[in-house]
């Protein structure tokens, strides 16, 4: 199987289809905001630790479907006991930060690189990335960010420094999600921790259909708003999902 070498003066990607068995599709290029939004475009993510990048296309690929996560009840209480407070966007720089530095289960250093960094807070800059943040007495204490391009969101990474405050953020985010008619939440590496919270496994070339429906969307979506209370996320969240029959029997 053939990987692809980028180069920098040409903007361009290989059909996903041509990715080796692992998903690994091509090697090179550059991290400009023009080359990232058409890889996302194009159902591409760059996963590297070291140069040179590493552009990526799973042959399997996790999506959660707003109407399909699954809150769990120990998240459902978190949220309804308004134990943090949560904000979009206020404060992106932080939360890829605390992605990068955070310790994490079974992992050591962190694929989010100072290059990463600089490209994605220019991606924010431009309307494209975005940040939840999650605050306990005035210090963000979890979150998340993303891509977001018509009705479609990539997730990054996140993180935690306090019990569910990943969750929290997550579930918060799958609010504002189906509040905008997204069609799905690209998890990009299938985990159990991301099954456990309703990913689905699609094959590739389903995912690439879906997304480029969700693309046909347009991309206007306020994302700084003002926070509210978790319990209404709790709430809202809970009708919505009963009411789609989505819960498993031992949820509440």
């Amino acid at each position: 199987m053939t990987v692809y070498l980028l180069r920098r003066d040409e903007l361009f990607f290989p059909h996903p289809e041509f990715a080796d068995p692992d998903g690994l599709l091509a090697i090179g290029g550059d991290l400009s905001t023009e080359r990232l939004i058409l890889a996302y475009r194009s159902g591409i993510f760059p996963w590297y630790n070291n140069e040179p990048i590493l552009w990526w296309s799973p042959p399997q690929r996790p999506l959660i479907f707003p109407m399909l996560f699954k809150m769990s009840r120990s998240l459902y209480q978190s949220l309804k006991k308004d134990i943090y407070k949560v904000s979009f966007d206020r404060n992106f720089i932080s939360v890829i930060k605390g992605c990068a530095t955070a310790p994490r289960r079974d992992s050591v250093g962190t694929w989010i690189t100072p290059e990463m960094m600089e490209a994605y807070i220019k991606l924010h800059k431009l309307g494209y990335a975005h940040s939840v943040e999650v605050w306990f007495e005035g210090k963000i204490v979890g979150g998340l960010y993303g891509v977001s391009i018509g009705r479609a969101f990539f997730g990054e990474s996140m993180f935690t420094l306090m019990k569910d405050a990943s969750k929290v953020a997550l579930a918060c985010l799958v609010e504002h999600l189906i509040k905008n008619s997204f069609y799905f939440i690209d998890c990009q590496i299938t985990n159990r921790h991301l099954l456990s919270l309703g990913a689905y496994e699609l094959p590739r070339r389903v995912f690439l259909v879906l997304l480029d429906e969700a693309l046909k969307k347009k991309d206007s979506i306020e994302w700084n708003k003002e926070p509210e209370p978790t319990s209404k996320t709790a709430k809202f969240l809970k009708e919505k999902l009963i009411s789609r029959r989505i819960y498993e029997a031992n949820s509440f």
